[in-house]
């Protein structure tokens, strides 16, 4: 009897970027799918999509975002700004031997992702975003849009905006600051309704005042945790939360493609309880004109933020028959 084919290995490897090198993670061979994570993640949050993407026919390959895990951490703010995060996704597809790709993110991978298709066309094929949905460039500045959320509160992003401010809080427990921010924006561990909202911050506190104390979620166990606890140890988390403080930067510099479509096959995944989801609505609401190219849409109920650690099965499953249906 013809025994099945072992599962492809996984491979790491450095590839050379703007930032100077990008850690990639790769399985699997066929068309090139490119996994982008959010804040505060890394390639690992990918590590149940890899295996089943390469057993479905596709190159899939997590990396890590500049400033995080082993990917260079260049030590200027401006840096991390978005058009700097488009070039090293360009730079991973070019590396890896191909001209075009899928691009999948998640969180801020999603709006990497989305700025990567908009900006690079020729090179990302189609877009995929699970977590937050594509709303272009427009309105007021960021910065002076998140400043007034929140009344006497202060909304997370204006909170790690400041540089130091947040580091100052995290690195001194990282795993157990990780542990409880995963947890409040997870189905499952989030607080109840009513119960002070996470995503805010009471004047002179902190972020994980807020955070519910010693539970995990049911798709993070101590190994998985472990693993992020150690890399953000290793790196600190100056480099991932620079990201928040080029958003005013990322507004002036995409000042061009003001109110501009993605135009590519396209897909969205959200998690009903998941903040970005329903804080967003209008952005969702507005998709046939901001994403003509939407093939599929879905969200997921139950479901908070970290939706492919979260759902994998179902993830997978949306994943592998939205490419399965992409133009050739």
């Amino acid at each position: 009897m013809a025994q099945p084919a072992p599962a492809a290995a996984i491979t790491h490897r450095l590839v050379p970027s703007p930032a100077g090198r990008i850690h990639v993670v790769e399985q699997g061979s066929g068309p090139l799918v490119l996994l982008v994570h959010g804040f505060p993640e890394s390639w690992y949050s990918w590590r149940r999509q890899l295996p089943v993407l390469a057993a479905a026919g596709y190159r899939a390959v997590a990396l890590d975002v500049r400033g995080y895990g082993r990917s260079s951490k260049p030590t200027d703010v401006a840096a991390y700004r978005m058009l700097e995060l488009v070039e090293d996704n360009v730079a991973v597809v070019h590396a890896l031997g191909e001209r075009t790709a899928v691009i999948v993110g998640h969180d801020w991978g999603a709006t990497i992702a989305a700025n990567s298709a908009l900006v690079r066309p020729e090179v990302f094929r189609a877009v995929g975003l699970l977590s937050v949905p594509y709303a272009p460039r427009g309105g007021p500045r960021p910065g002076e849009v998140f400043a007034r959320m929140g009344g006497e509160e202060e909304f997370y992003v204006s909170y790690f905006q400041e540089p130091g401010r947040a580091e100052a809080e995290i690195e001194p427990d990282v795993r157990g600051w990780l542990a409880g921010f995963y947890a409040a924006l997870s189905g499952g561990t989030m607080p109840p309704a009513g119960a002070p909202d996470p995503h805010f911050v009471s004047r002179g506190g902190r972020l994980r005042d807020r955070f519910p104390a010693g539970r995990l979620p049911a798709w993070l166990d101590g190994d998985d945790l472990d693993v992020y606890a150690a890399e953000f140890e290793r790196t600190g988390l100056t480099g991932a939360l620079n990201r928040y403080r080029n958003m005013d930067r990322d507004w002036e510099d995409l000042a061009g493609f003001d109110g501009a479509p993605v135009t590519q096959p396209s897909l969205f995944v959200g998690g009903a309880l998941d903040a970005s989801t329903t804080w967003m609505a209008d952005a969702i609401a507005a998709y046939p004109a901001t994403l003509p190219g939407l093939m599929s849409s879905h969200v997921l109920d139950g479901c908070g933020h970290w939706i492919q650690q979260e759902r994998p099965d179902v993830v997978n499953e949306i994943l592998t028959g939205w490419l399965a249906a992409l133009p050739a």
